[in-house]
């Protein structure tokens, strides 16, 4: 394990997310008032956090969106935020249990839309999943201040998405995506700087290349979206007006309100 003598300072780090969360069961759904469009499978953070399926399937019903929330549950355990962090193995086993979940979903349900949501470490397993999907099998990818690093190739992952992949970052996330990856690193180890924080680095060799980035959205913060009580800072973007405004439109349901620029 990377910097086992950190495991503190990271636990000081993500205490936050933490305190604010349940500990309700694991799947997390919302029965919509109208028949069910799309399913979006949410790989929350590190340490069995469960913020992001929590607050997305609050704002769906909130809204009665025609959409089904499933908390897909990878972590290693309660609180093990340094685990959950560096271990890319289970990051790669648990991206294949994702798969499998999309694929027997696609079965079962062939006229849904298929959604990856991957927040702080949760965005690993997403990456991780589509290496073991078919192109064009799924709608889009959402990820929420991952922290995979700003080098990693998203061109597999862009062709398994028919509409893409759309990346909310911050600067101001200092804490968690800044000092905390300095001393743990990103999920894959390759680099110390998250995508989460700077985005995501474009790797375009040719004419393919280039007509699959199109289809990344880079969102950085800004200060329009405060309203939302999004500050910048690493849960942020987990606010339940956040994901009302600029992620549940992106779930087929209908336009954002004002896009981050």
């Amino acid at each position: 394990m990377r910097a086992p003598l950190f495991v503190c300072f990271v636990l000081l780090l993500t205490g936050c997310a933490t305190a604010r969360q349940g500990r309700g069961p694991y799947r997390v759904a919302s029965p919509p008032a109208a028949p069910i469009s799309g399913v979006v499978f949410v790989a929350n953070g590190a340490g069995d956090s469960r913020t992001a399926s929590q607050n997305l399937a609050a704002v769906v019903a909130q809204t009665a969106a025609p959409l089904k929330i499933e908390t897909f549950a990878w972590s290693r355990g309660y609180r093990r935020f340094v685990a959950d962090q560096v271990d890319e193995d289970n990051h790669a086993a648990q991206g294949r249990r994702l798969a499998d979940a999309v694929l027997a979903h696609r079965q079962a349900f062939p006229n849904r839309r298929i959604y990856l949501v991957g927040q702080s470490a949760g965005g690993a397993v997403v990456l991780n999943a589509v290496k073991s999907l078919p192109p064009s099998s799924i709608e889009r990818i959402v990820l929420l201040s991952p922290s995979v690093c700003t080098g990693l190739d998203l061109r597999q992952a862009l062709t398994v998405s028919r509409e893409g992949i759309d990346l909310f970052h911050s600067e101001r996330d200092r804490w968690v995506l800044g000092l905390g990856m300095r001393v743990v690193g990103t999920t894959d180890g390759a680099c110390r700087v998250a995508a989460g924080r700077v985005g995501f680095k474009t790797i375009v060799t040719n004419p393919t290349d280039a007509a699959l980035y199109s289809r990344l959205r880079q969102h950085p913060w800004n200060a329009s979206v405060t309203w939302t009580g999004h500050n910048g800072g690493h849960f942020g973007n987990l606010e339940p007006k956040f994901l009302r405004a600029y992620v549940l439109p992106l779930l087929g349901n209908g336009n954002p309100v004002c896009a981050p620029r």
